[in-house]
């Protein structure tokens, strides 16, 4: 009796559907490559040149300052000419507090925005992968080889930019 309980057993467990559907995603392409994604890449390209333009000028400026002074170090006596060198240090210090202060703040636009887009992008690859029965997406970056027909990347691209365009 043991025996035919085993046998319906393992029988049963054979028989039941255990097709897992595992597909990957490359989250850094759709952020790069999504409508939404390109417009915030092209904000802060935006913002990148203007700031790089701004400290290009000051940094021309600072080396005029910086070759006029080493001009009149021979001319001006050794108080005025330490004077000069530390006003000058300064300025240097502080143009390179500021330019440091403008890359934080262009990563710290990029993270949040990033984020965004996550926040956003994650509800529609939670609503592809229920439609689609979906058991498991595993990030793109972690996968050594794959079928090109499990990356399901250019779908979930397509899925928010619909949704953005709403």
């Amino acid at each position: 009796m043991k025996k035919i309980i085993i046998f319906f057993f393992l029988i049963n467990i054979f028989s039941l559907p255990s097709k897992a559907e595992i597909v990957y995603i490359d989250v850094n392409f759709i952020i790069n490559k999504s409508a939404i994604g390109i417009t915030l890449n092209k904000q802060l390209e935006d913002l990148k040149k203007k700031y790089i333009s701004k400290y290009n000028k000051i940094e021309q400026e600072l080396i005029k300052k910086e070759k006029t002074l080493i001009a009149q170090q021979n001319i001006l006596n050794k108080d005025e000419f330490e004077k000069k060198l530390e006003t000058l240090s300064k300025q240097v210090k502080k143009y390179r507090s500021d330019k440091k202060i403008s890359e934080d703040d262009i990563n710290k636009i990029k993270i949040e925005n990033t984020k965004k887009i996550l926040n956003f992008l994650n509800p529609i690859i939670t609503e592809y992968v229920e439609k689609n029965s979906i058991s498991l997406v595993i990030p793109k970056k972690n996968i050594i080889v794959g079928k090109k027909k499990l990356d399901i990347t250019d779908n979930i691209i397509q899925l928010l930019n619909n949704e953005t365009n709403k």
